[in-house]
């Protein structure tokens, strides 16, 4: 008897695992063909999907935000600071424009591997001030610059993104929103203990496996209303992200009053 359950066990390995590996390979080859762009990204589903908006920084220039609202724009991200010192030079015009336009606004923060989180949090504080009828505020978690290559340890850019996420809760009263990448999720969030903030998830080939509230899902989106400039080249593009869910289940996540002109 203990003979036959060998065969059998053997038999079944040698017809599973090679289902299991086809089924494997073919995913990667799936994988490989959309990051190298032989498969088009894949959209959103805008029925599923409704809320639509941008995220914006001085890059794109000088913003009519008149004309980028009546281009179905819900909601922005404004970025407002990074690092300890840095302010975002069009986040004042930015702030006060969009809202004038009917735009829902959330300002974001670029986190830096370089300086403490309580200092980050802090620049932030004193550049946004209060964020009440806004969206929470965003810390921006991705990889930059020689970080790219090589990554601060995952204990000390925890430690700095706690006690930054710390303060901006303590101070604001709601969790901080985090934007993140695919890779810097995988390389600090995931088993972090975040589960409980919001995720805005940038993914711009498909539709992010893990539980998001926020997609961005295109860095080379072309809109009218802006001119924006990059060094010596002019930006065209603008990121576009989408909300998980419809304009009501958004205003009250939010605590947001209906604002007129805005489609559902």
């Amino acid at each position: 008897m203990k003979g036959r359950r060998v065969a059998f066990g053997r038999i079944l390995l040698f017809i599973v695992l090679p289902i299991i590996l086809i089924i494997l390979a073919f995913k990667l080859i799936y994988i490989v063909r959309i990051y190298s762009g032989d498969i088009p990204p894949e959209m959103p589903d805008f029925t599923e999907y409704p809320v639509k908006g941008v995220d914006v920084s001085r890059y794109q220039g000088n913003i009519d935000w008149h004309v980028l609202s009546e281009q179905d724009v819900t909601f922005a991200f404004i970025k407002a600071t990074e690092g300890s010192s840095y302010q975002d030079p069009c986040f004042t015009y930015n702030w006060k424009e969009s809202q004038d336009n009917g735009v829902y606004v959330g300002a974001y923060h670029f986190f830096s591997y370089e300086s403490s989180g309580e200092t980050q949090a802090q620049n932030f504080i004193e550049t946004v001030g209060e964020l009440d009828g806004n969206l929470p505020p965003v810390v921006d978690l991705e990889f930059y610059g020689e970080y790219v290559s090589s990554p601060l340890s995952r204990e000390k850019t925890r430690a700095i993104l706690n006690e930054l996420l710390k303060k901006l809760e303590e101070y604001y009263g709601v969790k901080p929103i985090i934007y993140t990448t695919i890779k810097a999720y995988y390389s600090y969030i995931l088993g972090g203990g975040y589960g409980k903030y919001p995720l805005w998830m940038r993914d711009t080939y498909r539709e992010p496996l893990i539980d998001w509230e926020f997609w961005q899902y295109s860095d080379q989106g072309v809109l009218e209303g802006y001119d924006g400039v990059q060094t010596d080249q002019q930006e065209r593009y603008i990121d576009l992200n989408v909300y998980h869910g419809n304009l009501e289940t958004f205003l009250k996540k939010y605590q947001l009053s209906q604002k007129g002109g805005i489609n559902q």
